[in-house]
Order: structure tokens, then sequence, then C-alpha cells
């Protein structure tokens, strides 16, 4: 058996590890590909009487039923933050923010019987509905 010197040891050390990663680069590149893209559905609720706490209540009341869907990975229910720059659009009443893993999921959900009969037991309360569906980069 040859005898290596530290030099060659070492040597053959880190061209073996640079080789070993190499092989798997195109592992990591494909699951690169195969990410699922996130699909954000953010939905902003107007009231027909927007000072009622009721009519608030209400409403959140319905969306809390909506989060017994399997297909949402995260839900929040918001009021306007109080913050005040020109930018910022706080004439809503209630927001409703969903992640879904992908759009098959989020058009589950649109289409779900729980979704359905929210829709049909609370849209008397809103005037408007403004919805930003997206999807990551």
């Amino acid at each position: 058996m040859k005898k290596l010197s530290r030099r060659t040891f070492v040597g053959s050390s880190v061209f073996l590890s640079f080789a070993g990663f190499a092989g798997f680069l195109p592992l990591l590149n494909q699951s690169k590909k195969k990410q699922k893209k996130m699909f954000v559905h953010h939905v902003y609720f107007w009231l027909n009487n927007p000072h009622s706490a009721e009519d608030k209540k209400k409403l959140v009341e319905g969306l809390n039923t909506l989060k017994s869907i399997k297909e949402i990975r995260m839900a929040h229910i918001g009021v306007p933050a109080g913050t005040n720059r020109d930018v910022i659009d706080s004439s809503y009443a209630i927001s409703w923010l969903l992640l879904f893993d992908n759009l098959k999921d989020q058009n589950i959900y649109q289409e779900h019987p729980v979704h359905l009969k929210f829709v049909k037991n609370y849209s008397h309360l809103w005037s408007k509905v403004i919805v930003y569906d997206s999807v990551d980069v």
C-alpha cells in the first residue's frame, strides 16, 4: 500500500468533497423546480353598516367557520391597523388573508360547501369586496 503524504491526503479529500457535492447539485436544482408556488388570497370587506360592531362581529364569526377547510395553510382576520400614510387604504372594515400550498387548493376552497354557505349566509353584510391573489415569484 502506498503511503499518502498529508498534502496528497488533504488535496484528495477536498477534491472528493467537491466532486460529491457537485453530484448533488442536479438533485438540489431539481428539488427547487418542484417546489410548490404558494398561493396568497387576500380579501377586503366593506360593510353595508361600517360602524356596526354587531355586523363586524357577525362577519368575523362567519370567517372563522371557513378555517375548518383543510386546504387552508394559514388564515388571518384583521382590521385596519391605524397607520396613516398616503399609500394606505384603511377604508375597509375586515380583511381575510389566506395562504394555500397552490392554486389547486385555493380552487377547492372556492367551491367548498363551507365557503359557499359562508357567502350565502353572510354576503348581506357587505357592500363591497376586493380580492388580491398572488403567487410566489
